[in-house]
């Protein structure tokens, strides 16, 4: 389903739920990490993109009936209130737009008496960071609506606080910047320190391939969150071992990390090491893409697979077995993208071998026994207002 048969579908499911047109339609991709895996939320830098799938979220006015959200993809619907920080429980797909309208009322933005939808065309555990995009669909929409527009950045941050806060996942910013700063064709490095965003233009013939072997998964319900603490408290130790103050594992560099690594817990080591690993790959990532060297960033990108796999630990036997099976046909690189336990992975491609890889990778996978989902995936621009009537 294309954009453009996305929307129109939403607003004939929001007509015949609430029984008026959406006032706003806006949409917002999902994303796709290319490398830097569980850096964002160390302060650390990513290369990712926006992708041409997402979520469209519609919003109309109602007379007083309070806030109201119908799930098209489910045909479900449920109103909620924003009287308290926390989920929906008899809903938890709603808990994000909660999180997300009460935040917004926080600012000043009066989120009351609003009939809203939302339709996406993002498998559902992929690993595309469907719960961004639909966050950040529904505070475009509703800052539309009322004519109010906060800075991009401070947006990313309050839909990131909804899905800690009132979905569980203590994330980092990395899936709500790719969705607001995309660009077509072009690789976002973002620097999570600085909060600076810069394209990265990418040569004419490189595609992506998204793989998504049938392993769902939920972050919530991940090993996410003690993975951060595995990180936080690796920052604790080597803190105590470094002349420099270290705020996050952005502040340690790799041969510092040599000199010190046995200071720390195993564990705490195996994950610095990591995201350690990741960000030095960001940067001479790149580097690779600049000097148009695809085969030197495919490289990087297998590296941080293995990394993934041996020392964060947050692969799956899945996405080993079907990086394997990329590698096997060709592909130049392949890793997870996201935050692991599932999911999908990214693959590396030149336009004129598209096919090839698909079907070299569907075929490996199929006789080890596992079923994949291969679509090529655009880099695309960001979040943006599909249809819009103002009001104040």
């Amino acid at each position: 389903m294309n954009l453009d048969e996305l929307s129109r579908n939403l607003a004939a499911l929001h007509k015949t739920r609430w029984g008026r047109e959406p006032e706003v339609v806006a949409f917002a991709p999902g994303r796709a990490e290319v490398l830097g895996n569980h850096t964002d939320y160390n302060l650390g830098t990513v290369l990712s993109t926006a992708v041409d799938m997402g979520h469209c979220f519609s919003v109309s006015r109602n007379n007083g009936e309070g806030l109201r959200l119908l799930a098209g993809d489910l045909g479900e619907a449920v109103p909620f209130s924003l009287d308290s920080v926390g989920p929906v429980a008899e809903a938890p797909w709603a808990s994000y737009v909660k999180g997300v309208f009460y935040n917004l009322a926080g600012r000043g933005i009066p989120v009351d008496n609003l009939d809203c939808s939302f339709l996406g065309n993002i498998p559902v555990g992929s690993g595309l960071s469907s719960s961004a995009a639909l966050e950040v669909s529904a505070a475009f929409a509703a800052m539309e609506l009322y004519g109010t527009r906060l800075d991009e950045k401070e947006t990313a941050k309050l839909c990131r606080d909804a899905e800690s806060r009132f979905a569980g996942c203590n994330c980092g910013l990395l899936d709500q910047f790719s969705s607001i700063f995309g660009q077509s064709h072009s690789l976002i490095h973002t620097d999570f320190r600085s909060l600076e965003v810069t394209a990265v233009p990418l040569a004419e013939d490189i595609r992506f391939l998204i793989v998504t072997p049938q392993v769902t998964h939920r972050l919530s319900e991940s090993p996410y969150n003690e993975r951060r603490e595995s990180c936080e408290q690796a920052v604790r130790e080597l803190s105590s071992s470094l002349p420099e103050p270290v705020a996050s594992l952005r502040d340690v560099s790799p041969a510092e990390f040599a000199l010190h690594r046995r200071e720390l817990t195993p564990e705490a080591a195996k994950r610095a090491a990591h995201v350690i690993g990741e960000i030095d790959r960001v940067a001479r990532g790149v580097q690779a893409l600049k000097s148009g060297d695809l085969e030197a960033f495919g490289d990087l990108m297998y590296q941080s697979h293995e990394s993934s796999r041996t020392l964060f630990e947050n692969s799956a036997e899945e996405l080993d077995l079907a990086v394997s099976a990329a590698k096997e046909a060709g592909a130049p690189g392949a890793r997870l993208s996201g935050g692991g336990w599932g999911g999908s992975l990214i693959v590396l491609a030149r336009a004129g071998d598209i096919d090839r890889l698909e079907q070299g990778i569907t075929g490996a996978c199929v006789r080890h026994g596992l079923t994949v989902r291969v679509r090529p995936v655009v880099p695309s621009d960001g979040a943006r207002i599909l249809r819009k009537k103002r009001i104040y």
